[in-house]
């Protein structure tokens, strides 16, 4: 009896042993935070979206997410909560005020143009949105940088070309053009994301943004997806392009090397 007492008692330790040891090896759990939230920009109610890993201790670099020229959306929801699962506070931005979305490509246009036209709006919208995830705990305050998709993609680069106060900025499938590059201005580092098929933005017009980027020093990255069009990252862009015979169709491979390319240079920027 006293044998198999013991013998019991040794497995009963041996299994513990193994419980503790692989609970103290594995991973903690991500537990992803998620909350609409308003801001203020003058006058303006903006409606955003901030995502980010409870489960991760301590103040952590913020990414801040631009919508597509349909607006904030669920779409832009999910590239933030990716970005949370990444170990960044991300917070999808509303830059249209009230989260207005566009319901077609007319809408759509009408609730970008007054961006076109006005480049200081995107700096006011986009300033509010640093003031407000910089009140955030977890927020990293001196390691902030932005991600747009086609509309947001023309906007964070424009942002960065005013001379906001980012460590980077990543444009994927965004328009070119704008504000001038200026080298006083310029403090980000720029990757720009863009398929070799696009029709609305023309390689040309990339390469020369990218030699102007070059005539002044600044720390740029270019990446150049195959059969890859306008809006190449959303599920959705084929359908969308069949509904409003827009030349857009989503790319599965693109979309995946983009998202890679993206994580290298945050990692970069960031220095961890």
């Amino acid at each position: 009896m006293k044998t198999k007492y013991l013998r019991n008692n040794i497995l009963i330790c041996l299994t513990m042993m193994t419980i503790t040891s692989f609970t103290q090896t594995m991973p903690m759990a991500s537990a992803i935070k998620e909350e609409m939230i308003t801001y203020k920009a003058g006058d303006v109610t903006l409606k955003g979206f901030v995502a980010y890993d409870e489960s991760k201790k301590g103040k952590r670099p913020v990414v801040l997410v631009v919508h597509e020229w349909w607006g904030m959306n669920d779409y832009t929801k999910m590239r933030a909560r990716k970005l949370a699962g990444l170990g960044y506070l991300a917070m999808a931005v509303d830059l249209f005020g009230d989260g207005k979305n566009g319901a077609n490509s007319t809408e759509a246009q009408n609730l970008t143009m007054p961006f076109y036209k006005d480049p200081q709006l995107v700096k006011t919208r986009l300033d509010a949105a640093v003031k407000k995830v910089k009140e955030y705990s977890q927020a990293d305050p001196g390691n902030i940088a932005a991600i747009g998709y086609c509309f947001g993609g023309f906007v964070v680069l424009n942002y960065a070309k005013m001379g906001a106060d980012l460590k980077g900025v990543v444009s994927f499938h965004g328009g070119i053009g704008g504000v001038p590059v200026e080298k006083k201005l310029l403090k980000a580092k720029i990757l720009v994301c863009h398929g070799a098929s696009d029709k609305f933005v023309s390689q040309k017009d990339v390469d020369t943004f990218i030699h102007q980027l070059d005539s002044i020093g600044a720390d740029n990255t270019l990446k150049i997806y195959a059969n890859a069009t306008h809006a190449f990252t959303n599920p959705d862009a084929t359908q969308i392009g069949n509904k409003f015979n827009l030349p857009i169709e989503y790319n599965a491979a693109a979309d995946k090397d983009s998202w890679n390319d993206m994580q290298v240079f945050l990692k970069r920027i960031f220095g961890h």
